[in-house]
């Protein structure tokens, strides 16, 4: 069938759809390129796959969009379809339709500009938190005159096709023809479905020419679809207990015994020489705070401050490395001590409850456990996680009008949790229990927002402002707590759940995983910088290292004081990857392998390493294994 035959058929309306759904999915794959064009390689071949392989995604979007579209042109008859009511009907649907697909290209631009990604996961838990990231829209962008826009476009788009709509509303066809043509189009999404993943047609070298050649709304419904990978089908594998007996070999320390035998179990009894010491534990987990933002690693905008300052009168770790880009991979690495399994963070998925905790291990020594938040924590799942994880939970809802001096879509600002964190802390004293403050903070979070005249950055200006404010606000917490009789006997622990940006030329871009961590405890532990290669995974180990604390542990992590790790885990949902000896070891799914060489932070491509891919997979696919069978589970001594 001929394109103007189709075209003046009643599939004409699906054409045209399709037409502006490639021609918009161009203009936004090239406003992306231009605005990340130095992040690219400007060969025309580059270019050139970019564009082809973002056509190839654009088809397959396209055909999985009009499925419901082409079973409702099967089974109306000419009739109805030819009727006026129907005509006026079909503008509507074709409207918003072209609407859907203008609001996208808008999304995109914005989340690019955040994230330098297409859609995923992100954007998943995005339509799923309704609340925060409208609120966030909002506060961060103007948008009565976005959705002006949005509206003008879209009319105007319609506007040039209306003629071709017309007639293909008013074509008849008979109902054999009609099947035919359905179920191609039906065939196509078939076979798609089955045989095409975000991996079919990859740019191998550059992961920003990957994302521009992948299509936004084929993302985030794969990311819908694979929200938790299945280790074994989408990854190298070694046999199971050849896993676990090399596992044991990597996981023994100075001060451990495993408990048993069985060389699936890696209890260990984990001991110290003297008394506990009982110290409280304040740990300070910071929205997006990347190490490059201390002056310590090259920063001259002078954001940190007080940090920088602060780090001088601490244990500084300045080879500390985020395991995942999300908050909540952060949590599961500082409280699970687990590698990044595949898919979404382990705090968002089912079945979590009682799992192995810095936690529960704490509590089950007379510890009492808060996560304290400055927003609603239902979001991301957190409140469930902890609350199953030893941890009792405070969140918004658990402030009074009067603590709140200021607050933005993601809850109240840093001044105002802090605050709470000291009045939980004065209770606690009062009981005579030693505690474990688990504190989320959110400020350095778009839109940047905070109480004027506490920093010389006018709030709502970006992130350097949300970062100083952080840091002013860190710096008052601390000058409170030397005000109350717990100070003296307490370690605070500064650390990022991850950096503020993600996106590089390589697969999984080592220093945008870079993060400070300070252990600051002026009547404890002797200042000094530790430079041992380490990860989140390795923080609770740590802590309970400097609490000299006896337990059994089932954590991955090592105590870095004692046991230097000299190795960093970390991943995105797809890609994991193992730092090692100078090498990052990269798994991509299906069964791939990546290697490069690391250098002051910066990567080139070199040779596989088989033992440290043999580590790689030891390191992951136990992970997985123990978490699908329930094994990583926190069992009372």
């Amino acid at each position: 069938m001929r394109f103007k035959n189709i075209l003046q058929s009643r599939y004409g309306g699906l054409l045209l759809f399709s037409l502006i759904f490639i021609t918009l999915s161009f203009l936004i794959r090239t406003i992306l390129l231009i605005g990340d064009f130095q992040n690219t390689d400007p060969g025309l071949i580059h270019i050139f796959q970019i564009y082809l392989y973002g056509l190839f995604y654009d088809l397959v979007t396209i055909s999985y969009f009009i499925i419901p579209f082409v079973f409702y042109l099967l089974i109306v008859p000419d009739r109805i379809f030819s009727s006026k009511i129907h005509k006026w009907i079909s503008y509507v649907f074709f409207i918003i339709t072209i609407g859907i697909l203008v609001f996208s290209g808008i999304g995109e631009w914005f989340f690019w500009e955040e994230f330098s990604v297409r859609y995923n996961f992100i954007a998943v838990d995005y339509l799923v938190y309704t609340h925060e990231v409208i609120s966030n829209i909002r506060e961060s962008y103007p948008m009565p005159i976005i959705i002006l826009g949005m509206l003008l476009l879209s009319a105007s788009i319609f506007a040039l096709v209306k003629k071709h709509f017309d007639k293909s509303i008013n074509s008849e066809s008979r109902f054999v023809s009609r099947l035919k043509l359905s179920l191609i189009l039906w065939l196509i999404p078939l076979l798609a479905f089955y045989s095409v993943n975000k991996s079919t047609a990859e740019i191998m070298d550059n992961t920003y020419s990957n994302e521009l050649a992948h299509n936004g709304i084929y993302q985030i419904f794969s990311a819908f679809r694979n929200n938790e990978l299945d280790y074994k089908a989408f990854y190298k594998t070694i046999d199971n207990k050849e896993a676990f007996s090399h596992l044991r070999q990597l996981l023994k320390t100075s001060n451990s015994e495993f408990v048993s035998d069985d060389v699936f179990d890696i209890t260990r009894q984990i001991t110290y020489t003297g008394e506990n010491k009982h110290y409280n534990v304040m740990l300070i987990t910071v929205e997006s705070l990347s190490a490059s933002f201390f002056t310590r690693f090259g920063n001259t905008n002078n954001i940190t401050p007080n940090l920088d300052s602060i780090a001088l009168q601490s244990l500084f770790f300045t080879n500390f490395y985020a395991t995942g880009t999300r908050t909540v991979r952060g949590m599961e690495a500082l409280t699970l001590s687990l590698p990044p399994t595949p898919g979404f963070s382990i705090v968002k998925r089912p079945h979590n409850e009682n799992m192995f905790t810095l936690g529960n291990v704490l509590k089950s020594k007379g510890y009492a456990n808060n996560f304290i938040y400055a927003g609603n924590g239902y979001f991301d799942n957190m409140n469930y996680f902890f609350g199953n994880s030893g941890y009792d939970i405070i969140d918004h809802k658990d402030f009074s009008s009067d603590e709140i001096t200021f607050e933005n879509a993601w809850g109240v600002c840093d001044e105002d949790l802090f605050a709470k964190a000291t009045q939980v802390a004065d209770s606690l004293y009062k009981k005579g229990q030693p505690f474990h403050n688990f504190i989320m903070t959110t400020s350095n979070h778009r839109p940047y927002t905070y109480p004027e005249g506490r920093i010389d950055i006018p709030s709502h200006s970006g992130r350097n402002g949300a970062v100083k404010y952080t840091d002013y606000a860190i710096a008052k917490f601390f000058r409170e707590a030397k005000k109350h009789p717990w100070f003296e006997n307490t370690i605070f622990v500064v650390v990022a759940d991850h950096c503020a940006s993600s996106a590089g030329k390589t697969s999984l871009p080592i220093k945008k995983y870079h993060i400070p961590l300070i252990v600051y405890a002026p009547a404890i532990i002797t200042p000094g910088e530790n430079t041992t290669l380490a990860s989140q995974i390795d923080f609770a180990p740590t802590i309970l290292g400097l609490l000299n604390m006896d337990y059994k542990s089932k954590f991955f992590g090592k105590d870095i004081l004692l046991d230097q790790p000299n190795r960093a885990l970390l991943g995105t949902y797809q890609k994991i990857g193992l730092l090692q000896h100078n090498q990052l070891t990269l798994q991509v799914p299906t069964k791939r392998t990546e290697a490069f060489q690391v250098d002051n932070l910066e990567q080139q491509t070199t040779k596989l390493n088989q033992e440290e891919l043999r580590d790689a997979i030891t390191y992951y696919q136990t992970a997985s294994y123990l978490f699908h069978n329930k094994l990583y589970n926190f069992t009372e001594e």
